[in-house]
């Protein structure tokens, strides 16, 4: 008898979109029906330069900032990697920091573009802009003209490194997270 072995994809599925829009509701959402996932970090980030004296390092240093979040979110990847699920999710990925400088009409290192190609993702689900449900804080600047714009930049730049973007519908908390979860394979 010839023993075939199933060999597993790791699924690494990214949740993106503008500001306000559900993804961190989504992720506890997730986390609390078992799902590994990873949180968004740019709010770490941001807290820790508060701690150190600069109150909006993202205004202040876009470029800093960025290269930030881009070692953070590789080293979410990596740790996504090694994860013994099978099934992945992560708060924002690597384009979307490229997104942002776009948005800001920043230019950045030629390594953040390679760190977006060699880091790639099984799935990204994209929400909406939702003027009903968005809400600014202290780690939030933007309003939500700007977070409609973030999300035209998200698009355009995860398209352009070749994702088919999966849009989430409008809806409960647990109808979005049935919607992804039929999404996986």
């Amino acid at each position: 008898m010839r023993l075939i072995s199933k060999i597993v994809q790791k699924e690494i599925i990214v949740i993106i979109g503008g500001p306000g829009t559900g993804k961190t509701t989504i992720i506890d959402g997730l986390i609390e029906k078992g799902y590994c996932c990873y949180p968004e970090i740019s709010r770490e980030v941001t807290m820790e330069a508060k701690k150190q004296g600069i109150e909006q390092l993202f205004l202040e240093n876009p470029l800093l900032f960025s290269e930030l979040l881009l070692e953070g979110r590789k080293k979410q990847f990596t740790n996504a990697l090694n994860e013994p699920h099978d099934f992945v999710f992560l708060d924002r990925g690597i384009p979307d920091v490229l997104a942002y400088m776009h948005y800001i009409g920043d230019s950045y290192p030629a390594f953040f573009d390679v760190a977006c190609k060699e880091h790639t993702y099984t799935k990204i689900f994209i929400l909406p802009p939702w003027e009903e449900i968005y809400i600014s804080d202290d780690e939030r600047y933007e309003n939500y003209e700007q977070a409609k714009l973030i999300y035209n930049h998200l698009t355009e730049t995860y398209e352009n490194y070749g994702y088919q973007l999966i849009e989430v519908p409008k809806d409960s908390v647990d109808n979005r997270i049935d919607f992804i979860l039929s999404k996986l394979n």
